[in-house]
């Protein structure tokens, strides 16, 4: 493996369509702008920090909106430096060295077609769901004499035994908008030109989410 693979990328996720493979079969992919990305800041295990990392910025904002003490910490990677979204990345320290801070990583220096990935969006924010879509409950039968319990949860926990709820019960709330990582996903394709990436299948998050991918940890036999 290269000195990129164990890097990864920040991009946005475009949305999904579909791509024909050599025999023809209709694939679904999510197409994904990654990069470029620039190194705004390296970490390493003898320094101050105490770990290695590669700070990354991705996308550009206006100057009304970056404080000055960004701007100092961005200028050094170059005066036209201002990342809209800015995400640590662990990575070995020999890594770290290789990429001095105002390197531009473009998609093709980091992955390839053919390679898996993990994925790591925010997903999608379902609002208050209840138990049987937020976690997937059988509900209740639906015969004569159920009345108003199609869809409950059920018990969860009596007057005098267990006299509690236990932690980890399934109950209604606020569903999605949380973290999510897909792991060992297909990478289809890449577009060098417009740092494009064709994932196969969906990722997390909505159109125009921010998301970062990085080779897989699972090695697949």
């Amino acid at each position: 493996m290269g000195k990129n693979s164990e890097m990864g990328l920040i991009g946005r996720k475009i949305g999904m369509t579909q791509v024909f493979d050599a025999v023809g079969a209709a694939l679904g992919v999510t197409v994904v702008e990654l990069g470029p990305n620039v190194v705004l800041q390296g970490k390493t295990t003898k320094g101050n920090d105490g770990y290695s990392a590669l700070q990354l910025g991705f996308g550009t904002r206006k100057v009304t909106r970056v404080t000055k003490a960004e701007q100092g910490h961005y200028k050094k990677a170059g005066e036209s430096v201002l990342p809209r979204f800015v995400h640590e990345i662990r990575v070995p320290d020999a890594v770290v060295a290789a990429h001095p801070v105002g390197t531009v990583l473009a998609v093709a220096d980091v992955f390839k077609g053919g390679i898996r990935v993990d994925v790591t969006g925010t997903s999608k924010g379902r609002g208050f769901s209840g138990v049987m879509k937020r976690h997937n409950f059988q509900g209740f039968k639906r015969t004569h004499g159920v009345h108003e319990y199609h869809r409950h949860g059920g018990s969860i926990g009596t007057r005098l035994t267990p006299g509690m709820t236990f932690k980890g019960v399934g109950m209604p709330g606020h569903m999605g908008d949380e973290q999510v990582t897909q792991q060992g996903l297909l990478v289809h394709a890449i577009d060098t030109e417009r740092n494009l990436i064709y994932i196969k299948g969906g990722i997390p998050g909505f159109d125009g989410a921010n998301v970062v991918i990085r080779h897989a940890v699972k090695k697949r036999k």
